[in-house]
């Protein structure tokens, strides 16, 4: 049986990988699709609004279907579903501006936001305080302020979580920060910018997640996209910085795979993320994994 909410939050908690399925150019949002996402082999749902559209409304009917269609084998209400939002981590201001967006995500009852292209230090601290209720005060005045999220929409999220009202506002916090948080922040650090300031940007309490974006890192150090594969030296050396930064601070870093490249991704440190079907049987056989799909 599941001891937590969030899949991937009680995966991560016993070392192993986590691997996803959706678009980073958004995927049909409906009640039906939801249904039949509930039944998928992944460990979570990778919503893409950074591309895709910001659909509150199809977000909504996807959740619920997810619901009515769970639980998953591995007895979890739905399987994770984690948002990328459109706002960019250019800078503090920017994120503060867009923090709305982060508070119509969460108040879907998702598990999970990405902030794409985090790239300032400063700009992360805000998209974590933008996720908090001000009452959850772990970390704060050691690396954070005070949350800001506010309460209002919890009658929509707490019945897709399966909980009372109260007990969501206790559990919707960020983990591993709050050990009972039931939250996953990600920061997607997709651009040579992001890469020189990988370091100082892992320092900032509530991430759990990060991506190294491997398309647009190449893109903005002036290659093309078809120059991706396999990467120029700058971005892979921006990349083994990254994913660096990301192990010093036990932060889980993700990384596209196949079924020929998993292996060798898992040893080099990598707690996944993209791939299909094949690429996390080999995976979750190589890491022994016991959790039911």
């Amino acid at each position: 049986m599941a001891t937590r909410i969030n899949k991937v939050i009680e995966l991560l908690e016993a070392g192993q990988p986590i691997y996803q399925i959706g678009s980073h150019a958004g995927d049909e949002l409906n009640y039906e699709a939801g249904k039949k996402a509930a039944g998928t082999w992944a460990d979570f749902v990778n919503v893409g609004m950074e591309h895709g559209s910001f659909d509150m409304a199809g977000l909504d009917q996807f959740m619920r279907g997810l619901v009515d269609g769970g639980p998953t084998k591995s007895g979890h209400r739905t399987p994770a579903v984690i948002v990328e939002a459109p706002v960019e981590g250019s800078s503090a201001e920017v994120v503060r501006a867009n923090a709305w967006q982060f508070r119509q995500i969460l108040g879907r009852g998702v598990h999970g936001i990405f902030l794409t292209h985090a790239e300032s230090p400063d700009a992360v601290r805000e998209f974590v305080e933008a996720c908090r209720f001000p009452f959850h005060k772990q970390g704060v005045g050691q690396g954070l302020g005070t949350g800001r999220r506010g309460v209002g929409s919890e009658p929509v999220s707490a019945p897709v979580w399966g909980l009372s009202i109260n007990e969501y506002l206790e559990k919707a916090d960020v983990w591993p920060l709050n050990p009972n948080g039931e939250l996953v922040l990600g920061v997607k650090m997709e651009n040579y910018r992001a890469a020189s300031n990988a370091d100082a940007i892992v320092e900032i309490p509530g991430i759990s997640l990060a991506e190294w974006g491997s398309g647009d890192m190449v893109v903005s150090f002036g290659y093309r996209l078809s120059e991706a594969y396999p990467p120029p030296p700058e971005a892979a050396a921006a990349r083994d910085r990254i994913m660096a930064a990301c192990r010093r601070k036990g932060i889980a870093y993700l990384d596209g795979a196949t079924p020929e490249n998993v292996v060798e991704k898992l040893d080099a440190g990598a707690m996944l993320g993209g791939g299909n079907e094949e690429a996390a049987r080999i995976g979750r056989a190589h890491t022994g994994r016991t959790m039911p799909v």
